[in-house]
């Protein structure tokens, strides 16, 4: 079946009709020798929608060789740098919202109802994956994430081996079966594209000190992308807790330091004791040789890792997440700067829903108070309203506990007035007193005095 399967990346292209919807796996999962054949028929074609999310390196032809959008209309669900790079470079690339944990029901419907997304007449969908195991199966590796839900929906699967996919072990949905694919290209080898590391400013030390706070041991850990994260996960290794789990949408470098410190065992996790559970893997080298058939990890589609519902069911989850700004009616903008996005929802309201629900559990929502513009302006991330363009991310009723520098302060239950001294006291201190007039303007100011 493999051999009469085999294709190059220019027979495969072939397939693709004007008007067709043209899937890439996400992640690392975009194709690379097919999308380069795809591009090669920018002229022969019209109206070809590609949807990816999280692009990284290299940038996908069918926009390099499309720079008005002429042909293809590119579309990211959770912007990157590429993506934003190629936003105001380009004239046909979109951001495509979702709620990551509810994202394969969007590629399931498409069988039933031709007005839900992603639903044309033709769809084909394309994915790098390991070479073929002994039983006839490509492993997704570090990008299980809709995968399998894609292939359901697609009436043409393309996989894209690269022997440099590491295999990760489920799991559910993290591998599909020859017999399941309609065309296999031997692709190059590519390397997986590493996400470069972060450096950890001195605010990002204060607000993972202030986050190890809520850390207990036996919690569950989610955490997501960024320096402080990643210094988080160094800061527990030399701690003296114990008995820790791990329930990532993402799975970051930050694990393997606690696993590897023995801090991270996940034996007294009550959902899926005994693994670390995660749908996707952006990081290092070193990170993606670590779940290479490691028997303590278990990749599983997003829809199970990130369901509210079942977040809700792991007792003392701690779910720990970065944001953009914050206003003062708390809503989080976590993706964009005014009109421009910067990356997008993910499954941050996934996990501030279903931690709050969980037994003991807690979301966070971390920010350094300020950040410094091109011109080196100083300006504050807590901000009265939210600007002009700027997207809720997670709504004022979600928040559960907000984290900067300066402390930590739980939103839960509060009155807006409340929030709001809560907020200043998070803020810088030079501009608080600007923080309390614009409070006032509002009307969402109490105290009498400045003492926040």
């Amino acid at each position: 079946m493999y051999k009469e399967k085999l294709r190059t990346p220019e027979q495969v292209a072939q397939v693709i009709e004007s008007g067709d919807w043209v899937d890439y796996a996400m992640f690392n999962g975009k194709p690379v020798a097919f999308d380069k054949a795809l591009a090669a028929r920018k002229d022969e074609l019209q109206d070809i929608k590609v949807m990816v999310a999280v692009t990284v390196p290299p940038i996908p032809e069918v926009v390099m060789k499309d720079f008005k959008g002429e042909t293809f209309t590119y579309m990211d669900l959770q912007f990157s740098a590429a993506s934003r790079i190629m936003q105001e470079n380009c004239g046909a690339v979109f951001y495509h919202p979702t709620n990551f944990g509810e994202s394969e029901n969007y590629f399931e419907w498409a069988h039933t109802d031709p007005d839900k997304i992603g639903s044309t007449l033709r769809k084909i969908f394309a994915i790098r994956t390991t070479p073929m195991d002994k039983n006839g199966y490509f492993n997704f590796g570090a990008h299980n994430s809709v995968s399998y839900s894609q292939i359901k929906s697609a009436q043409y699967t393309v996989v894209e081996v690269n022997e440099n996919i590491p295999l990760a072990l489920g799991g559910a949905r993290e591998q599909v079966h020859i017999s399941e694919v309609d065309f296999v290209i031997e692709s190059e080898n590519e390397p997986m594209f590493e996400l470069p590391a972060i450096e950890a400013t001195e605010a990002d030390r204060k607000i993972a000190e202030n986050v190890l706070y809520h850390i207990t041991d036996g919690c569950c850990i989610q955490l997501g992308i960024g320096g402080m994260p990643n210094l988080l996960g160094k800061m527990i290794s030399e701690t003296d807790l114990k008995d820790l789990g791990g329930n990532t949408e993402m799975l970051v470098d930050a694990f393997m330091d606690m696993w590897e410190s023995g801090k991270l065992n996940n034996k007294r996790k009550n959902v899926d004791d005994g693994k670390l559970i995660y749908t996707f893997t952006l990081g290092s080298q070193k990170l993606y040789d670590w779940i290479d058939h490691h028997t303590g990890l278990a990749s599983y589609n997003v829809g199970y890792v990130n369901h509210p519902s079942r977040v809700a069911q792991i007792d003392n989850l701690v779910s720990i997440n970065q944001a953009l700004q914050i206003d003062l009616y708390t809503q989080v903008n976590a993706e964009s700067s005014g009109f421009k996005q910067i990356s997008g929802n993910g499954g941050m309201s996934d996990f501030t829903l279903g931690a709050f629900w969980s037994k003991g559990g807690r979301s966070l929502i971390c920010l350094p108070s300020t950040f410094k513009t091109k011109d080196g302006e100083i300006r504050s991330r807590i901000v009265p309203t939210l600007g002009s363009g700027s997207i809720t991310t997670v709504p004022r009723q979600m928040v559960h506990i907000v984290v900067t520098e300066y402390g930590w302060e739980s939103m839960k239950a509060a009155s807006t007035w409340a929030r709001t001294e809560k907020l200043i006291r998070l803020a810088h201190p030079d501009f608080r007193d600007d923080l309390i007039k614009e409070a006032e303007k509002m009307k969402i100011w109490r105290r009498s005095n400045k003492i926040v």
